[in-house]
């Protein structure tokens, strides 16, 4: 099997085993990712380590009307995938993370450790895909994340993506970082909710729903 680079044990790839896998294993930050300019934008990885609530439930609520699995993009710790089965929703995570993957099946969920542009199972037949926690800024690109995500739904399946609670469309250099270090630079993109449509437009999806819960900002996206 030949692994993308960002899955080689000797690759210095973000988010494998930079420092947030090893806050991941730890359950807890402090975590940033932080800008060239210096900024920093905090990762909450204790919410993630933690089992699903608050503005989640809103996105588990909304899986459990839907006719076929869900697929998890960048599922980190796996609170979402393993609180759908859980509730008998099928569900599978997907993330480059070997310490997200591990924490995954810890908590009763079911991952890949796969990046979201590789061949995944049953393209083309997912009811739901999520993209939470901000990984609507995965690869750098939404308009190429949001058609990827297009292409794994079953016609009329739905993406629930959770925007930038604030309208901002930026793609910046940003390296993971923690009190023991940094990792590699890569691309992120923010993007808030007028931003994520005119991509999900591009893409050939269509507004189904938009809302706000506990300061977090999310869109339903139909493939038509």
């Amino acid at each position: 099997m030949n692994l993308p680079t960002a899955l080689r044990a000797d690759a210095a790839a973000p988010w494998v085993d930079d420092p947030f896998g090893r806050a991941v294993r730890a359950g807890r930050g402090p975590l940033w990712l932080r800008r060239a300019d210096g900024s920093r934008l905090p990762l909450e990885v204790e919410r993630w380590c933690a089992p699903a609530a608050g503005a989640d439930l809103g996105l588990l609520a909304r899986c459990r009307g839907l006719s076929a699995p869900v697929l998890d993009l960048g599922c980190g710790p796996g609170r979402l995938v393993a609180a759908l089965l859980a509730a008998g929703v099928p569900a599978l995570g997907v993330d480059v993370c070997a310490a997200s993957v591990q924490h995954a099946a810890h908590l009763g969920g079911l991952a890949l450790r796969r990046s979201v542009f590789d061949r995944l199972p049953a393209e083309g037949r997912w009811g739901g895909v999520l993209l939470a926690d901000g990984n609507l800024g995965i690869g750098g690109d939404p308009a190429a994340l949001l058609a990827r995500s297009a292409g794994l739904l079953a016609p009329g399946g739905l993406l629930l993506v959770e925007t930038a609670a604030q309208e901002v469309d930026e793609v910046a250099d940003v390296r993971v970082e923690g009190p023991d270090g940094s990792g590699p630079p890569f691309p992120w993109a923010r993007c808030g909710p007028a931003a994520t449509l005119r991509h999900a437009r591009t893409a050939g999806l269509a507004r189904q729903e938009q809302w706000h819960s506990h300061g977090r900002s999310f869109l339903a996206l139909r493939r038509p």
